[in-house]
């Protein structure tokens, strides 16, 4: 692994096999790469779907790169007879494997829990899935929509105007299952590591979402008979407002709040307004509250008027463009997005990892790795001679790809 930093992390001493693609479970792996597992990126000849999405540098693309850093490859044909004899191997090593493929293929594939198992009896076996393993969904393909449009939230997100449902823009349903399964997966070794003995973590990404959603999008529900509208309940405003040069966010919940965001547009007689006067008041009456609020911010520049708030403490921030977050103050401040020097990408920006632990520190230990580029290293430990590794790479059991020449400017 190139440029391999000592592993101080938290997890460090873990092996994680990690079968997955895609999204929800590269990055949660990567998570636990990052404090200081040795995750082994498992992958097929040809390489996973994500090598081929994103700007591509030099063999790299920024999508894999982001979901998979810190990690080793091994490039397999489990398909092959030698093939499953080095994942099974591998297996005997490890404590954790996590896979995402639909209902039953890794069963075809001749690693299902029942085969795992038997090899390493202890082992945290993680299967995530869009939907679960049964029922009318189980064997659809799925990708991050399809779970925003079931679990709810593409109706969360609908226009206030028309009720046309609406999907985020980022891929929050896969992201918010890596959260989780990374969070179970070390829950589960805890469990082990307290006498628990192995078991078998299974994760839905609609089963994440609705959990996810449900405090304030949907406790509406919560009493059954009776049943409040999940529309009107939840917290989740579009508090974005137009000044004379950019976007603010701000919001007033409590009363001293609303007093002061009152005073800040220079607006006190809202203050006793009674469609205001309470919380209560001020979510029966939003349409005006909001309409007030768009029309008085619009009168100031963006500068002026975040510095108001601060002095009145609302809670308040510019809306920053991505490009412009690199250089925000409090990002800065907080460290958040790192500049690696990598040998064959050159410089590469990446944030920290976001949990700071105190004496085990977790960090980005490395890019990604290229297809296959611990397959020598980790057969080699597994005890195969240079001669055994040779033929398998000649027979096309294992892939290295390399990196590519820089394209000429």
């Amino acid at each position: 692994m190139a440029d391999k930093k000592e592993l101080t992390g938290p997890l460090h001493g873990f092996r994680v096999l990690d079968l997955t693609t895609m999204v929800s479970g590269p990055i949660a792996t990567m998570m636990l790469a990052d404090q200081g597992a040795d995750v082994i990126k498992i992958e097929p000849p040809a390489g996973e779907l994500m090598r081929r999405v994103g700007i591509d540098n030099r063999g790299m693309t920024s999508s894999f790169l982001s979901c998979n850093r810190s990690k080793r490859s091994l490039s397999v044909d489990v398909k092959t007879e030698d093939g499953l004899a080095v994942l099974k191997k591998l297996v005997a090593t490890a404590d954790v494997l996590v896979q995402n493929f639909r209902p039953g293929a890794i069963q075809r594939m001749g690693l299902g829990e029942d085969v795992v198992r038997e090899i390493r009896p202890d082992i945290i076996y993680v299967s995530i899935s869009g939907f679960g393993e049964d029922g009318p969904y189980a064997q659809q393909r799925v990708y991050d929509p399809v779970i925003q449009a079931l679990s709810g939230l593409a109706e969360i997100q609908a226009d206030h105007g028309t009720g046309e449902p609406r999907m985020v823009r980022t891929i929050i349903p896969d992201k918010t299952t890596s959260v989780t399964a990374a969070q179970a997966i070390t829950a589960a070794l805890l469990a082990r590591e307290r006498g628990g003995g192995g078991q078998h973590v299974r994760l839905a990404m609609l089963d994440t979402m609705v959990a996810y959603l449900w405090p304030e999008a949907m406790s509406a529900l919560n009493f059954v008979g009776n049943e409040g509208d999940p529309k009107r309940s939840q917290m989740g405003l579009d508090l974005v407002f137009k000044t004379l040069d950019g976007y603010v966010t701000a919001g007033a919940v409590t009363d001293r709040e609303w007093a002061g965001m009152c005073r800040a547009i220079k607006r006190e007689e809202l203050i006793e307004d009674e469609r205001f006067i309470s919380p209560a008041a001020r979510f029966a009456n939003i349409t005006d509250r909001r309409r007030i609020m768009s029309e008085e911010i619009a009168k100031w520049q963006m500068e002026e008027i975040l510095a108001r708030f601060v002095a009145e403490q609302v809670p308040c921030a510019p809306i920053l463009s991505r490009e412009a977050l690199l250089d925000n103050e409090q990002v800065q401040r907080n460290a958040i997005i790192e500049i690696h020097e990598d040998a064959v990408l050159g410089q590469v920006r990446q944030p920290r990892p976001a949990a700071r632990f105190e004496t085990t520190p977790a960090q980005v230990r490395a890019m990604a790795p290229f297809l296959g580029a611990s397959n020598d290293e980790l057969l080699s430990e597994l005890g195969y001679a240079e001669d055994e590794i040779a033929r398998l790479h000649e027979t096309g059991v294992l892939q290295h790809s390399p990196p590519r020449e820089r394209a000429p400017k």
